[in-house]
């Protein structure tokens, strides 16, 4: 293995582990600033809002930079707002949670385009499908994340405490990790065409089957912890137990992905996933209890795990588009169902219930595999 592929595998364990170790304590975060879920979902509309007014501009900054230079700033400027959650708590309303979301969003939207860029042209270097691998360092990074954030929970410690140690030693991978990422700073001619586009009609097509699987990723990964701790009944330790077990369903679905990419097709492998994720999704609302909703959040990653890393894969691989502008395209139609996905679920959860709102998810999984039955390689 490569120098280059180690250290971009390690970006995207810690762009998952960093996210998990703060969502996992999203519930804590809640109680600090006395807010309900409606409210809560503001918050992670701030991301959201950052994140998307990053995306469509990050491959433009890729072409004139690089996605390695993009990839450190990104990385580092991510983890080092993350602890700062707690301390807005001394500013007057929420304000100053809003302000670091939205800030977040705006390095997590950077780093997702610019590190997949740098996975794209490790894949181009070995020259056969690797993609999923990359995407199951996230997966991993996701639950030893939610692991460590129900270790913090159990041991009462300080969500700055937390946060901060977290923040440490994600600095100090990415600290490493900038000496081995490919140097792909584009030389003095200019680009063909704009640097700066919207996504085409085949980069939407499958912009929107990632937009459904990213918007029930997102969902698991930010409502999964709160929906065990309040509708499924789990104890406060037990709660993040479940977005663990989706993490480790991703990252076990992404260790063989590029194998069964290469056996069934992209195509007939999002069908499969797709049914997979319906089944899960159903299993958990329909039986709200832990031990069921385990499985179901089991089913629900295995299901959902292979399908974001095909749709980049396409994506950087267009023909026509440096791997930062098609990158850029997707991820803006994709990821907006990441970001968006929660706080629209936090809405309908404070108007209706965290159940009934997790039933848009299952609806989506069902539009995302008819998608993929329709779509063309």
């Amino acid at each position: 293995m490569t120098p280059s592929r180690i250290a971009v595998k390690l970006i995207f364990f810690i762009n998952g582990f960093v996210h998990a170790n703060l969502a996992a304590r999203f519930p804590k975060v809640q109680e600090l600033f006395r807010i309900d879920d409606g409210t809560f979902g503001f918050v992670l509309l701030a991301t959201s809002l950052g994140a998307l007014v990053a995306m469509p501009f990050t491959g433009w900054l890729i072409i004139r930079n690089g996605s390695r230079r993009i990839t450190i700033i990104s990385a580092f400027l991510y983890s080092v707002f993350v602890p700062l959650v707690p301390l807005t708590q001394a500013m007057p309303g929420i304000s100053g949670l809003l302000l670091v979301f939205f800030v977040m969003g705006i390095t997590a939207g950077m780093l997702d385009v610019s590190m997949n860029a740098q996975a794209v042209m490790v894949e181009q270097q070995y020259r056969r499908p690797i993609m999923t691998s990359f995407h199951a360092l996230f997966s991993i990074g996701m639950a030893i994340g939610a692991g460590c954030g129900a270790l913090f929970v159990k041991l009462d410690t300080s969500l700055f405490m937390h946060l901060g140690v977290i923040t440490a030693l994600a600095l100090v991978s990415a600290a490493w990790s900038r000496y081995h990422l490919i140097h792909d700073k584009p030389q003095e001619k200019k680009p063909e065409g704009p640097a700066f586009r919207l996504p085409n009609a085949s980069m939407v097509s499958i912009g929107v089957i990632a937009f459904c699987c990213m918007l029930g990723e997102g969902a698991m990964a930010d409502w999964s912890t709160n929906y065990m701790l309040n509708v499924a009944m789990a104890n406060r330790a037990f709660a993040p137990i479940g977005l663990a077990t989706f993490a480790l369903a991703m990252t076990t679905g992404r260790f063989f992905g590029d194998a069964a990419r290469l056996r069934w097709g992209d195509k007939s492998l999002m069908i499969g996933c797709g049914i997979i994720s319906t089944m899960g999704i159903s299993l958990v609302l329909g039986f709200p209890s832990p031990c069921i909703a385990i499985i179901g959040f089991f089913l629900t990653g295995i299901g959902l795990s292979s399908i974001v890393p095909i749709a980049y894969s396409i994506a950087g691989n267009a023909k026509g588009l440096p791997p930062g502008v098609g990158l850029a395209m997707v991820t803006t139609v994709g990821y907006s169902g990441f970001l968006f996905g929660p706080p629209l679920i936090g809405l309908l959860a404070d108007s209706y219930s965290l159940r009934i709102a997790l039933g848009l998810v299952a609806v989506l999984f069902a539009i995302m595999t008819l998608l993929s039955a329709r779509y063309k390689s």
